[in-house]
């Protein structure tokens, strides 16, 4: 069986020098090999084709048989990296904390151990007849969430 560590041995040599990055790698049981990469500005297919040849050049069919496919991380799929976070910074993205909380907000923040959206709430002053919207920032620890994810909008 093909090791993961040996395809992301592979992956970092062709991501050397470029703006790309890991964001995941699945070796199954049965040979399929699974790749996911990210860029701040996109993944392009030219790109991915590229990156599946050159695992395929460092890798023996004659020896073992895989399947292979290299893609980008899917859009509104959960995060999986913190560069992906960093990417997003300034976006709306969607907090599911792991006690079933929901949050919508712009990610303003990433540190190593935690990050921090910026969600609008609405609040009635005492004496006021209307609800206004007021920011409140919202920290969280990468392990007290079940995902994070980009928010897509059709504004």
């Amino acid at each position: 069986m093909i090791k993961k560590e040996l395809v992301c041995q592979i992956v970092d040599e062709w991501l050397e020098g470029k703006d790309y990055f890991l964001v995941e790698v699945v070796v199954t049981p049965d040979g399929k090999i699974v790749v996911e990469i990210d860029h701040k500005d996109g993944v392009w297919i030219e790109d991915c084709v590229e990156l599946s040849r050159y695992i395929e050049s460092k890798l023996n069919r004659e020896v073992e048989d895989f399947e292979l496919e290299v893609g980008s991380a899917g859009i509104g799929q959960p995060f999986k990296v913190i560069q992906q976070y960093y990417n997003h910074l300034g976006e709306e993205v969607e907090v599911l904390t792991k006690e079933g909380k929901k949050f919508a907000g712009v990610l303003k923040a990433v540190e190593e151990n935690r990050f921090t959206i910026s969600i609008e709430k609405k609040v009635k002053p005492e004496g006021a007849k209307r609800p206004k919207l007021l920011e409140e920032d919202e920290s969280f620890t990468y392990d007290g969430i079940k995902y994070t994810k980009y928010l897509i909008s059709f504004k």
